[in-house]
């Protein structure tokens, strides 16, 4: 347990809701010393409530140079599931450092009654069974990954992006919402059937802030292709902040579990 006196160094690997509560949490611990590091994919992420930073850290070895330079006791993984590059950058890193690694990762969505689901190992497998008719396709995705799909400009796309795109996208039929999440589940079923969707693209994220999209196509009976998420490697995880919480007081609390 920590020392009432010390004060614990923390890096939070972000990007994720769960990240942001996360921080939320650390803020009200006057015994943690956090920074919270966002991948840089959003233009303007909402500021946490501590310090942070944007930007990558320049590979394993970039990172094992700032977990030194900076002191850093602990690393949280809260990056998105499908980040995971960095995910396996910081097992390494850490690692190599010496410094624990918790993961904060949420459970992956479950098909159930009602879901038309298409499991796919990655994007170029969802854009491929989409299939050779013209149909009108969600891409709830991301703006990353995206020229994958213009391959198969058949298609009628409508992509939502939580900042607008920097250049025309790649495709002859698009519609573009921007907009910044959490949805829920009725706004997303609005969306649907006013553009006249009849496939949603998504990946398995796991968690509340993204699932309306595909409640809303279980509503609609309309078919999800489903990205299934990479494979990072074994690692201390967590579904919880409570849990995390309970990691950065406490040594040993939790047995080691893979992914």
């Amino acid at each position: 347990m920590l020392h009432p006196a010390q004060r614990l160094r923390l890096l939070i690997l972000g990007g994720t809701a769960d990240a942001t509560r996360l921080a939320t949490a650390i803020a009200a611990e006057p015994r943690i010393e956090a920074v919270l590091s966002f991948a840089g994919r959003t233009d303007n992420p909402k500021p946490p409530p501590i310090p942070w930073r944007v930007g990558g850290f320049g590979g394993v070895q970039g990172l094992i140079d700032y977990l030194r330079a900076e002191g850093i006791d602990r690393v949280v993984d809260a990056t998105h599931p499908f980040a995971a590059q960095m995910s396996r950058h910081a097992v390494q890193a850490c690692a190599a450092a010496g410094v624990p690694l918790l993961a904060l990762e949420r459970a992956p969505w479950q098909a159930g009654e009602g879901d038309r689901w298409i499991e796919v190992d990655d994007l170029a497998a969802a854009a491929l069974a989409l299939g050779a008719a013209p149909r009108r396709v969600f891409l709830g995705i991301g703006r990353q990954h995206l020229e994958l799909f213009a391959a198969y400009p058949q298609h009628a796309y409508l992509v939502r992006l939580v900042d607008p795109p920097r250049a025309a996208l790649p495709f002859p039929q698009v519609e573009i919402v921007i907009a910044r999440g959490p949805f829920d589940r009725a706004s997303d079923r609005a969306l649907l059937e006013a553009h006249r969707s009849e496939m949603v693209v998504a990946k398995n994220a796991g968690g509340d802030a993204a699932v309306a999209k595909i409640e809303a196509a279980r509503d609609l009976g309309l078919p999800v292709v489903m990205v299934r998420r990479p494979i990072v490697p074994a690692r201390l995880a967590v579904a919880t902040v409570a849990e995390v919480m309970a990691w950065l007081g406490h040594d040993g609390a939790f047995s080691e579990r893979g992914v």
